[in-house]
């Protein structure tokens, strides 16, 4: 690797880099200068970890005690870094030392799956305990499971999704409060959740003006995806299959992914799609964060892999790309459901029996929470969304149940069980 090249590189971040205008995220906000571990933050492409890590950098700036020569930041997205690889490391540093005139004392690295050999260098680097390192990728397991394999006791994981509601609201300047939410202002409020809930919270999506716009950006986004995260990264052959996966992924949401039937349909086209190929290529989605796939409940594990999973997608606006004609607004409302739950790192199921419940939470060993989630409880679905809630925390002695819909707020008293009913907005809140 050009030494030339990577001076080239602390150069511009040291006298060129202009931070964008950014807006503060509901995330943990690490005293960096006391941490031990290294933060590693896990999260979809877009969805705002380089800003948030521009966020820790400008507290840092704003202390008053440290200057940029105090910060080594480096995008391995950069395509001059192509062939940056462990053991440019020594390289990097003395280069920094260099153009900055002293070592670094934090350690920013964007991208880090993109590092051959990234773990051993991370490891290398806190090991020396010279250091505060900070990094980010797009790859649960990379920061999840690996991190915790090679890294385990080192680092701290943070999940940096695209907007929540809150923060979807503070970014378009929309103030709330408890009684606001009381007066003909929390119009605003639901008018912005319709638009949320359609429209996603990518950050560069939500700042586009008009649908067409933010369709087009999460396209690109979708074929990064496909391309650049799942074909490169895990070597895919059957790109037709991966390509098929993905698009019943977006027809499919908050409902079960039948793997059987995809396999069906894919071989009455003749295209070579095993149910192994399938549940692969669903588990890669999983791992780039397009999507999550929830159990059916069950304390056995071999229960659990047996029975489909219930799939929703990490982002809400991803279904402005899909190709059914009827919308199904039920099915938007629990997929936010289920994004939130996500991003708090619930562990959630879905309960099916003689009846369903949308999703279980599960706390230490046992269900604790049941949640139903419909558009809207009308006479005709009232007793059949209560009856699923109710088998399920009968089955599991939950005591806590709700059921959420768009924009209702009362109490049920059925057959001598209290129930609550709330708005989603309201929940996010």
């Amino acid at each position: 690797m050009s030494t030339e090249i990577i001076k080239k590189i602390i150069a511009e971040w040291l006298e060129d880099k202009i931070f964008p205008p950014l807006i503060k995220r509901d995330a943990p906000d690490p005293v960096l200068e006391r941490t031990s571990e290294i933060i590693a933050i896990a999260g979809p492409r877009r969805a705002g970890k380089t800003w948030y890590m521009y966020q820790l950098i400008q507290d840092l700036l704003a202390e008053g005690k440290w200057s940029r020569e105090d910060i080594l930041f480096v995008d391995f997205e950069d395509y001059r870094l192509a062939d940056f690889t462990a053991a440019d490391t020594d390289v990097l540093f003395t280069a920094f030392q260099q153009v900055a005139g002293k070592a670094p004392t934090f350690v920013f690295f964007d991208e880090i799956q993109q590092l051959p050999g990234w773990s051993r260098v991370l490891r290398t680097l806190h090991n020396q305990n010279r250091y505060k390192i900070v990094v980010t990728g797009s790859n649960a397991g990379l920061l999840e499971r690996e991190i915790a394999t090679e890294l385990r006791g080192r680092c701290r994981n943070i999940l940096m999704m695209p907007f929540s509601f809150r923060e979807f609201l503070r970014f378009n300047g929309i103030l709330y409060d408890e009684r606001t939410l009381l007066t003909p202002a929390r119009g605003k409020v639901l008018k912005a959740f319709e638009q949320y809930l359609k429209e996603g919270g990518f950050p560069e999506v939500v700042k586009k003006e008009t649908v067409l716009e933010k369709r087009e950006l999460l396209q690109d986004y979708y074929r990064t995806i496909y391309y650049r995260d799942i074909l490169e990264r895990y070597n895919i052959k059957a790109k037709a299959v991966l390509d098929a996966v993905m698009r019943y992924s977006l027809n499919t949401f908050s409902d079960l992914f039948s793997i059987s039937m995809l396999a069906k349909e894919l071989k009455r086209h003749k295209l070579p799609g095993s149910k192994q190929t399938i549940s692969n290529y669903l588990g890669y989605l999983q791992q780039v964060f397009f999507l999550t796939a929830y159990d059916k409940f069950s304390y056995s594990p071999r229960q659990r892999m047996m029975n489909p999973k219930k799939i929703y997608l990490l982002d809400t606006g991803f279904t402005l790309l899909s190709t059914e004609f009827s919308e199904n607004r039920g099915k938007l409302l629990e997929n936010a459901v289920a994004v939130e739950m996500f991003r708090q790192r619930m562990e959630c199921f879905y309960y099916k029996g003689r009846r369903e419940c949308d999703l279980i939470i599960k706390e230490g060993t046992r269900p604790k929470k049941a949640v139903q989630v419909c558009w809207e409880l009308t006479p005709k679905n009232e007793q059949r969304e209560y009856k699923g809630l109710r088998e399920a925390m009968d089955t599991f002695s939950i005591e806590d149940g709700i059921i959420l819909t768009y924009d209702e707020e009362k109490e049920l008293i059925l057959n001598g069980v209290k129930v609550w009913v709330m708005p989603v907005w309201k929940w996010l809140l």
